[in-house]
């Protein structure tokens, strides 16, 4: 044992001042192996510092409380709930019925002689120095103790007068305000002065402000109800502070009367699921990973780390073989003095361990100061606040114990190859005669062979595409294996090449151990990229295929979801202030009850519209029938598919019904001269067959349903009959594109019939494409109304992988020349007495420049064939795999009736050529330039050593 220690110190010593000695090719290797461990170290840290306990977790959530009350909208029916208060659900079964709504008393669950603190929010639109900005509005008594730990406070104080209020950090640096500044909501006139700024630690982007109970959100609610105007939905909670804590029992208790609670003491120690009554009635449960997810996560993630340290072992090996190679006679003098070949890997390996274990320190260190260093960018990227800067020295090991572990096996290669050097071959930097494994290529045949069975099983026959990847991966593993096999078929090339680019390639294939692990290093990321590459290019067509214009090219479409259509015509105007306008549409919606209404509200005194289909053109499959719940299992199979083809399942043209008109049509691209006509004689215009009720003469109909006739009709299960008013209307012909329109009503028939509109949008034709300067200036100018706009310019499809693509193609061209690089090294060690002897026959320096140019392109291009031939398999068998799905479900769709079925989807398989030509050519031809340009043009004439 004495023995081994002493051996392996020596050999320590040595590899340490030969890593000294060799400055360049150690920090090579060094950062080859430390930047993935800084990558590692600093997630695991963020993730770490992210990740909140429980306790931490309920300091943001109920502060320093014991609990905090919430109602859920049932009228206090009583619930049970999960201990963490996320879920929950009523006592009562009420199966079909609706739920029952109305406030919860939260007053009542809270026990009597304990301090409570009242937290209200709502939202407002709040005047600032760009326009209208929509803001969370919260009232509490932000100084009470209780609410310590809900938010930081950064400057000035928390608000102590009614016309006081403190903003978040966010909502100053969004409206241009500071403490110190006035602010005002719309619709209500009345100033408050902003005392401090303060962040939320677990929402830093929210536009938020504060201010004492009572102080703003009720004030605004009575002035916008004054003005017909929908009011402040507010919602509120208590916080509550209980001597001895909020126990399970008084949990339960709340929940009796409606109200959910989350309770510090309950979540710090939770009951077991056989006490939880939510968890007993059968539709809850304490969900967990089971022990398969666990393992197919754990599967997953160690062939990620499996494979990242094969390429890394692959980058680094060649380079420990340089080494190696140039401490050859160091080498030879350790066996001349005794040594044997354990001594000699001892050496070899010890610089793997040497490398790896300064890898590992800085790789560590780095990380922890640059997540350090970067905190707040971090944090600002996550929205929220870290917990704490948790270090876990454990996993810090870990992960530095892979970088040790990469350093070795990175080095055995070149280590057993050194100690198979006899002393005499050492001394005198003979190469004597090494011949390749006969049965390693055979195994990586094998291995290709297997891997394309489970990659074609996957793809054709199962339906797990984890067995395409894990075929694919087995078979570029069997490519690795055959890589010096294969690189001597290359060599078969040379004889039809000139005299530089032939010694190259000789050389390469005369000198595969070096050769080979360089070009496994390119394969393995070519392959990488190539493949996934060809299945995003896949794709992108296939989404290409299926995208649906929602307005015909350059067209724009700009709608105004607010009560009354306030705001419509200032858009309508910035609109067509700064877009290159041609045409102008404008448009109105229905709006049943009040004018003030917005579309979908659920306000008081809302109602709804809807567009009328007749029973005769209701789809069989869809069709609502009386006492049956699938309509559709009333068919056969063969009846479903047959009536998927009828005209009547096919999907519809749109659902919106529109008051407008004829320039509506022109600038949907519409030339249609009857419909025109139609408008101007007071005619409605569909859009959809289904609509035209011909047995009422060619009509369509308006359903118009109050509030109260909705909730009667929920009361009862049944659909709601409401009002029907009915068009003559005019049907476009089949085949018209209505992009989302269904109903187009003039404006003097909706006046005739008595229906209430409201102001709703426009759309717009423009003579060019938008620039971005004119977007921005529009987007400005909607942004002071504080509007809810929905604006869409249809620039057809755009493709959101060409940076993604471009991104994989340098990463591997990156990879490629530095393998290259290093084989390159390695063969310039090796070659050094050649190049001294064309130096001293009289060649000239260009020679040496061409011979590393080519040797390194040579090694770049059997990587990148080899790799681009490796990586379309996964690719592919991918593609076929969600081809069989897509058909899969296609056949699905009509043996269940599903309806909207249309023709079979589109899964195309798609080859990047751009990204195969830019691999295949401009890598190698990249990579043999600049390693001719970093060569040096004369070496030094020495005497030849003897061989």
């Amino acid at each position: 044992m004495k023995h081994l220690y002493h051996s392996w110190r020596a050999a320590i010593r040595i590899a340490r001042r030969d890593a000294l000695r060799s400055k360049g090719r150690s920090f090579l290797v060094l950062a080859m192996i430390a930047l993935p461990i800084i990558g590692v170290s600093a997630a695991d840290l963020t993730l770490r510092s992210a990740e909140l306990s429980t306790e931490q977790s309920l300091e943001r959530s109920i502060g320093a409380a014991d609990a905090r009350l919430s109602g859920t909208g049932m009228a206090g029916a009583p619930i049970y709930q999960s201990p963490d208060g996320t879920n929950h659900e009523p006592v009562e079964d009420y199966g079909d019925k609706p739920y029952p709504e109305g406030a919860t008393d939260l007053k009542k669950a809270i026990p009597a002689g304990v301090r409570s603190l009242k937290d209200s929010t709502g939202s407002a639109k709040l005047r600032t120095t760009h326009g209208l900005l929509h803001t969370e509005v919260r009232e509490l008594k932000a100084a009470d103790p209780l609410a310590a730990g809900l938010m930081t406070l950064l400057s000035g104080r928390f608000p102590q007068g009614a016309g006081e209020v403190a903003a978040t950090t966010h909502f100053l640096e969004s409206s241009g305000l500071s403490v110190g500044s006035k602010i005002t909501a719309r619709g209500f006139d009345r100033e408050y002065t902003i005392t401090g700024s303060y962040e939320l630690p677990g929402a830093l982007e929210s536009d938020q402000v504060i201010a004492l109970p009572g102080a703003l959100l009720d004030p605004l609610d009575k002035a916008l109800l004054a003005d017909d105007l929908p009011g402040v939905n507010k919602d509120t909670s208590y916080l509550v502070g209980v001597s001895g804590g909020f126990t399970w029992n008084m949990v339960k208790q709340a929940n009796a009367k409606g109200v959910v609670v989350i309770s510090r003491s309950v979540q710090l120690d939770p009951p077991a699921s056989s006490d939880v009554p939510l968890y007993q009635t059968g539709k809850w449960n304490n969900y967990e990973a089971s022990p398969a997810a666990k393992a197919a996560a754990l599967a997953a993630a160690a062939t990620v780390v499996g494979l990242a340290i094969l390429e890394i072992c692959l980058l680094a090996g060649p380079a420990f073989a340089v080494g190696a190679r140039r401490s050859r006679r160091q080498l030879g003098l350790v066996g001349a003095n005794g040594g044997d070949r354990r001594h000699i890997r001892a050496i070899v390996l010890s610089g793997g361990l040497v490398i790896g274990v300064a890898a590992a320190v800085v790789g560590t260190l780095l990380g922890l100061a640059l997540t350090y260093a970067l905190r707040p960018l971090l944090e600002g990227y996550i929205g929220a606040r870290f917990g704490s800067f948790d270090i876990r020295p454990l996993e810090l090991l870990g992960i530095a114990l892979l970088a040790v572990l990469t350093g070795l096996l990175a080095a055995i290669v070149p280590a057993v190859t050194a100690s198979r050097q006899t002393v005499l071959a050492s001394l005198t930097g003979r190469r004597g005669i090494r011949r390749s494994s006969r049965v390693l290529p055979l195994i990586g045949l094998a291995a290709v062979l297997l891997g394309a069975g489970l990659a074609l099983y996957g793809s054709l026959l199962s339906d797990q595409p984890i067995i395409v990847a894990g075929g694919s991966a087995i078979a570029e593993l069997g490519v690795v294996a055959m890589t010096p096999a294969l690189v001597g078929l290359f060599g078969r090339t040379g004889r039809w090449l000139p005299l530089s680019p032939r010694l190259a390639l000789r050389d390469a294939v005369r000198n595969r151990g070096r050769t080979a692990p360089a070009v496994a290093a390119v394969l393995a990321a070519v392959a990488g990229t190539v493949a996934v590459t060809t299945y995003q290019a896949s794709r992108e067509a296939q989404n290409e295929a299926a995208y649906v214009a929602q307005l015909p090219a350059g067209a724009v479409s700009l709608l105004v979801d607010e009560p009354g259509g306030r705001d419509v015509a200032q858009a309508r105007e910035a609109a067509q202030k700064y877009l290159p306008v041609e045409e102008r549409a404008d448009v109105d919606r229905i709006t049943v009850g009040k004018k003030q209404c917005t579309r979908y509200s659920d306000a008081s005194g809302c109602g709804r519209h809807e567009i009328v289909i007749p029973k005769a053109n209701e789809c069989p499959l869809w069709a609502n029938v009386p006492g049956v719940d699938d309509p559709a299992a009333r068919f056969s199979k063969a009846q479903r598919r047959e009536l998927a083809k009828d005209w009547r399942c096919k999907d519809d043209s749109g659902y919106e019904a529109y008051i407008g008109d004829e320039k509506l049509l022109k600038v949907l691209g519409i030339n249609d001269p009857a419909a025109a006509k139609a408008l101007a004689e007071g005619k409605a215009v569909s859009f959809d067959k289904r609509n035209i009720d011909t047995a009422k003469g060619n009509k369509v109909g308006i359903r118009l349903v109050t509030e109260a006739e909705d909730d009667k009709a929920q009361a009862a299960s049944k659909e709601a009959e409401g009002t029907i008013t009915p068009f003559p209307a005019y049907q476009m012909p089949a085949g018209t594109k209505s992009y989302g329109v269904s109903v187009l009503i003039p404006p003097s028939a909706a006046k005739s019939a008595g229906l209430m509109t409201v102001p709703y949008g426009a759309y717009y034709t423009t003579d060019r494409a938008p620039s971005t300067e004119q977007r921005q200036k529009l987007d400005a100018e909607l942004d002071k109304t504080g509007a809810e706009v929905s604006l869409h310019i249809e620039e057809g499809f755009v493709s959101e992988q060409s940076i993604v693509l471009l991104a994989l193609t340098v990463f591997a061209g990156l990879i490629t020349i530095g393998a290259a690089g290093i084989a390159t090294g390695l063969a310039q060690a090796d070659a050094e007495a050649d190049l001294k002897t064309l130096a001293a026959v009289g060649a000239p320096p260009r020679v040496r420049r061409t011979l590393s140019g080519f040797q390194c392109g040579v090694v770049a291009a059997m990587g990148v064939v080899l790799g681009t031939a490796a990586g379309v398999l996964p690719a592919v068998g991918l593609r076929l795999s969600e081809r069989r799905e897509a058909e899969r479900w296609y056949q699905q769709a009509l043996d269940e009736g599903w309806g909207r079925v249309q023709d079979l989807p589109d899964v195309p398989i798609v080859v990047p050529w751009a990204t195969l030509a830019a691999l295949l050519i401009a890598v190698p031809v990249g990579a043999a330039v600049l390693a001719a340009l970093v060569t040096r043009s004369r070496g030094a004439v020495a005497r030849r050593e003897a061989t």
